[in-house]
C-alpha cells in the first residue's frame, strides 16, 4: 500500500475535468481552475507545513478521449518526473455509442503499470454516477463496469482512486452547470476535497471528519413538476447535445487547438 507523504512535484492529465472547464478563476479572467488546481493548492499547503514547494503542471485538455491522454499527455508527465500524478479520462469515450469499455481499461492498465514501474504515485478517478441526471442516466451502465476496471487497475499496480462514484453530493444539480456533464466551482471544490484526503491517506476519524465538507447538503431546492423538466430536457438537447452530436458527425472536438494549461511544473502563485 501507498504511504501518505508530502507531494513535491504533482501532475495533472485528462480531459475537460481536470483542465477545469466551468471553474472560473477569479484572478485570471479567462482561465479554469478546478478539482486538480484545487487539489494543487492543497497539497502546497501540506508541503509548505513540511518546509517545502509544491511543483504542479496540468496537461488536461477539453475533449480528449483515453487513448489521445495516454497518447499525447502520459509520456510528457512521466518525463517530469511526478511524486503525484493524476490520471483522469474515459467519459468522453463512454459518451458515444459502441464504446468498448474492455479495451479502454486494458489501455489504462498498461499506462498505469508504465507509470508506477517509474515510482509515481498514480491518483485515478472513477466515472461519477450519472443516475441522478436527466437523460445522461442512459451512460450509467458502462460508466459503472468502467469503475470497476479502474479499482480492479488500482488495486493491482498499487494506486490511489478518487472515488466520484460514491460522492452522494453529486447529485444535486447545483454543483453542475447546465450541460449536465461538467462541475460548477462549487463541485470542483468539493471534488478537491475527497481528492485530498485520498492523497493524504485519511481514514477512521479524521476521514469521517474531512468527508462532513464535500458531503454537507446545499439545502432546499425547489422542487420542479414534470412539466418544467420535460422543458429542462429539450432546452438542455438544444443548447448542448445536438452542438456535441454535431461535432462528432463532423469529426470536430471542443479541444482542437487548445492546448495546456499549465504545461511546465512550476510553483504556485499563493
Amino acid at each position: 500500500m501507498i504511504a501518505p507523504g508530502v507531494v513535491r512535484r504533482y501532475v495533472a492529465v485528462g480531459d475537460s475535468f481536470t483542465e477545469g472547464l466551468d471553474d472560473p478563476d477569479p484572478a485570471s479572467p479567462g482561465r479554469h481552475l478546478g478539482w486538480a488546481d484545487r487539489l494543487a493548492v492543497l497539497l502546497d499547503d501540506d508541503a509548505r507545513a513540511a518546509g517545502e514547494r509544491l511543483e504542479y503542471a496540468n496537461l488536461a485538455v477539453r475533449g480528449r478521449r483515453l487513448p489521445q491522454v495516454l497518447a499525447e499527455q502520459l509520456p510528457r508527465a512521466l518525463e517530469l518526473a511526478p511524486d503525484l500524478l493524476s490520471l483522469s479520462a474515459g467519459g468522453n469515450d463512454i459518451l458515444r455509442p459502441g464504446a468498448d469499455v474492455d479495451a479502454l481499461a486494458a489501455a489504462l492498465d498498461t499506462a498505469v503499470a508504465a507509470a508506477r514501474a517509474a515510482g509515481t504515485r498514480v491518483l485515478l478517478v472513477t466515472g461519477f454516477d450519472p443516475g441522478g441526471l436527466p437523460v445522461v442516466r442512459w451512460t450509467r451502465g458502462r460508466v459503472a463496469a468502467f469503475n470497476l476496471h479502474v479499482w480492479a487497475v488500482a488495486q493491482r499496480h498499487d494506486a490511489l482512486v478518487l472515488d466520484l462514484w460514491s460522492m452522494r453530493a453529486l447529485y444535486d444539480a447545483r454543483l453542475w452547470v447546465p450541460d449536465r456533464i461538467h462541475l460548477a466551482p462549487e463541485g470542483h471544490r468539493r471534488v478537491a476535497l475527497l481528492a485530498a484526503a485520498t492523497v493524504r491517506g485519511l481514514h477512521g476519524d479524521q476521514l469521517s471528519r474531512a468527508e462532513q465538507e464535500w458531503s454537507r447538503p446545499l439545502g432546499p431546492q425547489e422542487r420542479r413538476g414534470r412539466a418544467a423538466r420535460a422543458a429542462d430536457d429539450l432546452a438542455w438537447a438544444r443548447t448542448h447535445l445536438a452542438p456535441w452530436v454535431r461535432r462528432r458527425l463532423e469529426g470536430r472536438s471542443s479541444g482542437d487547438g487548445v492546448t495546456a494549461k499549465r504545461p511546465e511544473p512550476l510553483p504556485l502563485q499563493r
